[in-house]
């Protein structure tokens, strides 16, 4: 059985408590999620089954959105409500326009520095076991994307908005670097994931609704998982020399590639390969599927 669940995580379990949940319905080894929730954390874990397991990476590259709540004021260890207080500051002095123009100032490309309390690691020790030790330590930046911050409400101290964002971004840095942009500190509160790539909240299942009976009806097949990812029809002479690993540089092909995107390729019989890209080479598979 091959494919990707949509799941709701309610609030309070893991994403690994999800994924064990999974295995013992389904009875297999071969299950992993797509991007982390907080066990604070809502909403979208697409969790991948079988074969699809290989496609975690590409799933976890897709553009994110989530509804954020933050508190002005307080700051955590953690970044959130989870965390010990650290720091508390007046902040209801502080006019609507200036919290606006701070929280739109996130939008675009920028370095963010993750929070100690994160799976990253570092000389081979997580920062969130470091953390716990009270082990701080210097973090890099890493380049992140803010597409958008939309349906900002403000009830200071309380802050509510959605943020579409890119693969890496840390929303709990997000609202503590708009408190200390603010000069008063800031905490997540909540956080729902809403959208990851073509997986939406809408569409998706609470773990607690799925049984042995009908778990298969809610496992989504790789080709339709993969849909933010273009379909690309493979002549059936390439077929071969593409699941064997060669690097096709035949015109032929190459002309119906326009771009250095990454493609869903099948076969004439409508059958998914794998995910293939072209490069200064040719066209080749990234990864194979069947």
């Amino acid at each position: 059985m091959d494919g990707v669940i949509n799941i709701c995580k309610p609030k309070g379990i893991t994403s690994f408590d999800v994924v064990y949940k999974i295995k013992k319905l389904l009875n297999t080894g071969k299950v992993g999620h797509a991007g982390t929730l907080d066990p604070m954390a809502t909403g979208v874990l697409p969790v991948c089954v079988g074969k699809a397991t290989k496609i975690i990476d590409y799933i976890m590259h897709n553009e994110k959105t989530y509804g954020v709540s933050l508190k002005l004021g307080m700051v955590t260890d953690t970044y959130d409500l989870e965390g010990k207080i650290i720091e508390e500051k007046e902040c209801l002095s502080i006019s609507d326009n200036l919290i606006l123009d701070t929280i739109n100032s996130f939008v675009g490309i920028q370095k963010q520095i993750p929070p100690m309390y994160s799976a990253i690691k570092v000389n081979g020790k997580k920062l969130y076991e470091l953390a716990r030790k009270g082990i701080t330590i210097e973090r890099e930046a890493r380049e992140i994307t803010i597409y958008s911050i939309d349906n900002i409400l403000i009830n200071k101290p309380s802050i509510s908005f959605d943020v579409k964002c890119s693969k890496g971004t840390y929303i709990r840095s997000l609202c503590y670097d708009i408190g200390n942009r603010l000069n008063c500190g800031a905490t997540m509160t909540e956080l729902t994931r809403k959208n990851n790539g073509s997986f939406s909240i809408e569409d998706s299942i609470n773990i607690d609704e799925l049984n042995n009976d009908n778990i298969s009806n809610f496992i989504i097949p790789m080709e339709r998982a993969l849909g933010s990812y273009k379909k690309f029809i493979i002549e059936d002479k390439f077929c071969n020399l593409l699941i064997n690993g060669v690097c096709i540089a035949d015109p032929q092909l190459l002309n119906k590639v326009i771009d250095d995107n990454i493609y869903r390729v099948f076969s004439k019989e409508d059958e998914l390969i794998g995910l293939g890209q072209k490069n200064i080479k040719g066209f080749k598979l990234l990864k194979l599927l069947i």
